[in-house]
């Protein structure tokens, strides 16, 4: 609120020329208290003022007035603005505990919906670290979302269609044992497809059975068909594992296959707007002016490909959900075909075209490089979630044998370590894969805020707190620094939501915590003069922690 007022006063002393929102994202919060509580810089206006930045601060630092600012003071061509300490804690603690779950809620959302395309692996491999980005990332945008009032649709699409899997099916017939496939289904499957990769290599020849036994697939050969089916239902049930680890539900699993008999439309759709033309035998749409390539439809050898899929789907999922938004979380390698897929569509003459997002991310790295099922080079996320729930039972038992429910804390500590261990990063960046980095009690880890929590919930616990007894008026300095954290959560809210990023939440959760943990270290939450104030202000910090880890889809134990 008081960046608002503070943005609404300034753009109305420079008048019309300088908005609101100019000022606003110019407004800066100063990393050293002395230099108050927010700042704006004056750099930029001198230019247009003709006047020396520290002229223009002094000018209308004099002209600056608030209930709200205590204090108003100008240093090196910044505007300093102190806020009045008690009047800002009051309204903060009486705001989260008006608001509780919904504190740091927008209904900007309300009424719209957002569409996420996500997680996506592809059947009869692995689910491995590498397809844990999509899956998190995609929850935890669909998670902001809604905390904006928007009703999402997750969709995971799953891979089960495409020339790699005709590859397998000529991979099974030389290589495959049912038995075997049974066993550890997604295992073996892997190991002949690796196989097939590196074979191939010397007998070009098995290229041409994999487009073959894919054409089979196409023209719902039985026998290609029946073993499609299989492998789909094997690999549909190991990934269900996974998700469930991670907590994760959709509301539509469905593959690229359910769009085979739906693609003719699109082919016609594009004939009938003349948009196809002949290439070396294929068909494309020409992408000359927009400055592309020709995004192709069908193969030379009339099979299809993903474009003709995607396009289909994402006529298919806007005559269905009527959505504001289509978020494709898919890694950035991606990036042409999706603004293929976007401008195709634009010819095509749908407005909603604009609407389709792609919402790029980097690589899951191990070692530097990127991981490769063909290659046979991948970490299982399975494996990897399960040594960190291991890991955490092992520290669990060690600093609290005697803790009640060790196994299923382990587990939200050990799956949050994991899910945290990406999202803090900038999703555009690559991820170095670190299993002891992510289950460290210290440092930038889940660990370290679940352990957070859990201690607020034991001063609570220890203080005998009831919501009943909550007091606002915590008039003491220490807590300053705690509270203003608390009090920017709506607006990082907002801003991840803005700018698909949900790094900037768990960067957030971090710093609150360091505040926490600062004030803990400090004072003395449970001695009587203000007991019940401080452990209101705990509570509201509970809160906001809480509420801030659910964003990310990972959960905060009470007890650890």
């Amino acid at each position: 609120m008081e960046k608002h007022i503070f943005a609404l006063q300034v753009s109305h002393l420079l008048g019309e020329q300088f908005s609101r929102a100019w000022v606003y994202d110019k407004i800066e919060i100063p990393k050293k208290p002395h230099l108050g509580d927010l700042a704006f810089p004056c750099f930029s206006l001198a230019p247009f003022l003709r006047k020396k930045p520290e002229e223009i601060a002094s000018q209308l630092a004099t002209q600056l007035k608030h209930d709200l600012f205590a204090k108003v003071q100008t240093a090196g061509g910044y505007i300093n603005i102190f806020l009045d300490q008690a009047f800002v804690t009051e309204q903060t603690i009486k705001q989260v505990l008006t608001d509780l779950s919904s504190y740091g809620s927008h209904s900007f959302g309300t009424g719209k919906t957002i569409v996420l395309d996500m997680s996506a692996p592809n059947i009869a491999k692995p689910f491995s670290m590498g397809h844990l980005r999509s899956t998190v990332i995609g929850n935890a945008l669909s998670n902001l979302a809604e905390k904006c009032g928007y009703t999402t649709v997750k969709i995971n699409y799953i891979g089960d269609y495409g020339t790699q899997f005709g590859k397998l099916l000529a991979a099974y017939q030389h290589w495959g044992s049912e038995e075997k496939v049974r066993e550890d289904p997604l295992k073996e499957l892997t190991k002949i497809y690796v196989q097939f990769h590196h074979a191939s290599k010397d007998d070009p020849s098995l290229i041409d059975e994999g487009r073959e036994w894919f054409k089979k697939l196409e023209n719902q050969d039985e026998e290609a068909l029946k073993l499609w089916k299989w492998f789909k239902n094997v690999s549909l049930k190991e990934f269900d594992k996974i998700y469930q680890l991670l907590g994760i539900e959709f509301d539509l699993t469905r593959g690229e296959a359910y769009y085979n008999d739906k693609m003719d439309n699109s082919v016609a759709l594009l004939k009938e707007n003349q948009l196809l033309e002949e290439s070396e035998g294929a068909q494309v749409v020409r992408l000359d002016e927009e400055e592309l390539p020709p995004c192709m439809i069908q193969k030379s050898n009339g099979t299809s490909i993903y474009a003709t899929r995607d396009l289909t789907a994402a006529i298919d999922r806007y005559q269905t959900y009527d959505f504001d938004q289509a978020l494709y979380v898919v890694g950035h390698e991606q990036s042409l075909h999706f603004e293929q897929v976007k401008h195709v569509l634009h010819k095509l003459s749908f407005d909603w075209a604009d609407q389709l997002k792609h919402i790029s991310f980097g690589m899951m790295l191990t070692g530097g490089k990127k991981m490769s099922t063909r290659q046979g080079k991948t970490i299982l996320l399975e494996e990897v979630l399960n040594e960190a729930i291991q890991q955490a039972a092992s520290n669990i038992e060690k600093k609290n044998p005697e803790l009640q429910n060790k196994q299923e804390i382990a587990k939200q500590v050990g799956v949050g370590a994991v899910i945290f261990h990406d999202l803090k990063h900038d999703r555009r960046n690559d991820v170095e894969f670190s299993l002891e980095d992510m289950l460290t009690f210290e440092g930038n880890t889940a660990p370290y805020l679940q352990y957070a929590h859990v201690r607020g919930r034991s001063l609570l616990e220890k203080g005998e707190f009831h919501i009943e007894k909550a007091d606002v008026s915590l008039m003491e300095e220490a807590a300053w620094p705690l509270v203003k954290w608390i009090r920017h959560y709506p607006e990082i809210v907002l801003k991840a939501n803005t700018n698909y990023d949900p790094s900037l939440i768990a960067k957030y959760l971090l710093e609150l915590t360091k505040a926490f943990n600062k004030y803990y270290a400090d004072t003395k939450i449970l001695q009587k003069d203000q007991q019940n104030a401080r452990l209101t202000l705990i509570y509201v910090f509970t809160v906001v922690l809480k509420d801030g880890l659910n964003l990310l889809g990972i959960e905060a134990p009470e007890h650890m």
